[in-house]
């Protein structure tokens, strides 16, 4: 396999996903103005810090990522960049659409659904990245955000 993006870039990016969500999900909780809201969003924010925690440990471990077999490196490396780059948690001031006033509970639900939809998609390209002995670690971050999903997903239809 061919050299990719070192560890530390791959991962960091990672944590930069997580940190973000962290975020947005800390602000939603600030925003929400029924009791249940804030600790259905403090509870994400929560997951998104034990996964941040958790790329933060995979990338002391690990040495280089490899982009998957029969891959051209130039052109994976172009799609896992558009990946990061249409991440929905990349291409919104969320503050902005929070203090107006205009961002209902169902609005940053929805929201949160494309993040974890696109952290599904980004980590699912990750894991064929890292060595294999990281790829279960990975494998379980993912698992977390398809629950993630599920769960916001009832919340749309409770």
């Amino acid at each position: 396999m061919a050299s990719f993006f070192s560890a530390s870039e791959v991962v960091e990016l990672a944590m930069r996903i997580e940190q973000k969500g962290q975020a947005f999900y800390l602000l939603a909780a600030d925003e929400a103005e029924d009791p249940g809201a804030k600790e259905f969003f403090d509870y994400f924010a929560e997951e998104e810090s034990k996964h941040e925690l958790f790329f933060r440990g995979m990338r002391d471990r690990i040495g280089h990522i490899e982009i998957p077999p029969g891959s051209d490196a130039d052109e994976y490396a172009h799609y896992v960049m558009a990946l990061i780059d249409s991440h929905d948690v990349f291409n919104f001031d969320y503050t902005t659409a929070f203090k107006t006033g205009d961002f209902s509970f169902e609005d940053a639900v929805r929201v949160a659904m494309r993040f974890e939809k696109d952290t599904i998609l980004l980590f699912t390209e990750l894991k064929k990245m890292v060595p294999e002995a990281e790829q279960q670690f990975v494998e379980e971050c993912i698992d977390e955000e398809r629950g993630h999903l599920r769960l916001l997903s009832s919340k749309l239809k409770g």
